[in-house]
C-alpha cells in the first residue's frame, strides 16, 4: 500500500515538473523584443468571447507598478494602475474584441524604449473598423527582458484624427 502511495505521489511530482511551466517559461518569448512584447500587449486583450481573459500573461509582460493613462476626447487624463484595470473587465461579460495595430513607431535608447502604436478596434478580426486610437507605451529593459511601464492612450474623435496623421507621417 505504501509502495501504491508513494509511487502515486512521485508520478504527480514528476509530471508537474515536466509539464508545469512558471510564468517565465510560458510567457518568455514574450518580453524578448520590443516587437514581441508589442504583439503580446495587443495579443492579450484581443479575442473572442469564448476565449478566456489572459489577466496572467498581461500582467508578465508589464512592471510591477505600471500605470495606464487614458485621455478623454477633452483631453482630461485619468491614470490607474494595472489591477485597477481587471476589475470592469472581469465584472463584464466577455465580449469579441480585437485591437488591430495599424503602425508603430520605435524609438530606443539604451535600456529605455518609447513606441508610438496607432490601432483600430474591430468586433470580427477580418472586419476594418473606424473606431481607432493612438497609444504611447514606455518600456525599460531589465534581466534580459522588456517591461511596459506604462502606457497612454487617446481615441481619434471628431475634434481630433490623431490617428489619420500618424498614418500619414513618415
Amino acid at each position: 500500500m505504501n509502495k501504491i502511495v508513494l509511487t502515486s505521489i512521485s508520478i504527480i511530482f514528476a509530471f508537474n515538473s515536466i509539464f508545469g511551466q512558471t510564468n517565465e517559461e510560458k510567457y518568455e518569448k514574450d518580453v524578448k523584443s520590443l516587437d514581441a512584447i508589442i504583439n503580446a500587449y495587443y495579443d492579450v486583450v484581443s479575442g473572442s468571447s469564448s476565449e478566456p481573459w489572459e489577466f496572467e500573461r498581461d500582467k508578465f509582460i508589464h512592471s510591477k507598478n505600471a500605470i495606464i493613462t487614458r485621455l478623454d476626447e477633452n483631453g482630461k487624463a485619468e491614470s490607474h494602475t494595472l489591477e485597477a484595470e481587471y476589475i470592469p473587465i472581469g465584472l463584464s461579460p466577455k465580449e469579441d474584441f480585437y485591437e488591430k495595430e495599424l503602425k508603430r513607431k520605435i524609438s530606443k535608447y539604451g535600456n529605455i524604449a518609447q513606441v508610438w502604436s496607432a490601432f483600430e478596434i474591430r468586433t470580427d478580426p477580418k472586419t476594418e473598423s473606424n473606431v481607432r486610437g493612438l497609444n504611447s507605451i514606455q518600456l525599460h529593459y531589465e534581466n534580459g527582458r522588456w517591461f511596459i511601464d506604462s502606457w497612454t492612450c487617446e481615441m481619434e474623435s471628431e475634434k481630433n484624427n490623431l490617428v489619420t496623421e500618424f498614418l500619414n507621417k513618415e
